[in-house]
């Protein structure tokens, strides 16, 4: 017959708010064992277990193993116990930086696949455009040819920076001409790490799109000098690529969809 002054797995879970399954493990692993087992194998807690379990509770809620508290807990102290939560302190603030890594990482993939979708690819158009961090790469050196070559210094550079090399990369052309006479062959590349130290400036700019793998802009420049032409506009500053939809949004790499804008007056 049950104690009245005990509590049944259900009840105490309850009151808890462990899980009869986490207090059955915790039994099993002799970790955090119930007051009384009967005959018919029901667990039964005591009231002031429900005390202890605060313990239980909290190594929970800082994902610290049961296991490890264990290990503390026959000569727990003040000082044991400190050392435990600053050792998992530091655990989770790493876990707290690549969080916040991968959400950066998610917002500005959202961002530029959301603005691929929005396109109007085949129209040259003018549109206010608001201020991007970006990290800038050194100057390119396509002296050997191969595009990958520039490129992968450019990783290296990023790498060395600790800036995240899943952002996203585009191309920045030192001007209009550089973009029209060498295209596929930026003066510099760049990432979009929001946290860049660089930024491509708020402004008015001329936006045109194309469709192709990295390097390959075809008539694109040609298209938008004769809109700027046509319309009495003015490019200066550097021009920018971007890839709004790359490999992560599409299977195809000749169907990537290129941005490319510059500021006009």
């Amino acid at each position: 017959m049950k104690d009245k002054h005990l509590l049944s797995i259900k009840d105490f879970s309850e009151l808890t708010g462990i899980s009869q399954s986490k207090l059955r493990y915790y039994d099993e692993m002799k970790l955090f064992k119930p007051t009384k087992r009967d005959d018919n194998g029901y667990r039964y807690y005591s009231l002031p277990q429900t005390i202890a379990a605060n313990c239980v509770n909290i190594m929970s809620s800082l994902n610290i193993p049961m296991k490890k508290y264990n290990e503390f807990k026959k000569e727990k102290s003040p000082e044991l116990i400190l050392e435990l939560l600053q050792k998992q302190g530091s655990e989770l603030n790493k876990e707290l930086y690549r969080l916040q890594q991968a959400y950066a990482l998610i917002h500005t993939y959202c961002e530029m696949i959301r603005e691929g979708l929005q396109a109007d690819e085949k129209a040259i158009t003018t549109c206010w455009m608001a201020s991007v961090s970006i990290e800038l790469g050194a100057e390119n050196d396509f002296s050997s040819g191969d595009f990958y070559d520039s490129f992968f210094v450019f990783l290296k550079q990023m790498a060395a920076q600790r800036v995240d090399p899943a952002y996203p990369a585009g191309g920045y052309y030192r001007d209009m001409d550089a973009f029209a006479n060498q295209p596929g062959f930026p003066t510099r590349y760049f990432s979009h790490a929001p946290t860049g130290r660089d930024a491509k400036e708020a402004g008015k700019y001329l936006v045109g799109y194309t469709r192709g793998y990295y390097g390959n802009i075809g008539d694109l420049p040609q298209r938008m000098l004769a809109h700027a032409s046509e319309h009495g506009l003015l490019t200066h500053g550097p021009v920018y690529e971007m890839y709004l939809h790359d490999e992560v949004a599409v299977e195809d790499p000749e169907q990537y969809l290129i941005q490319a804008s510059v500021m006009v007056s």
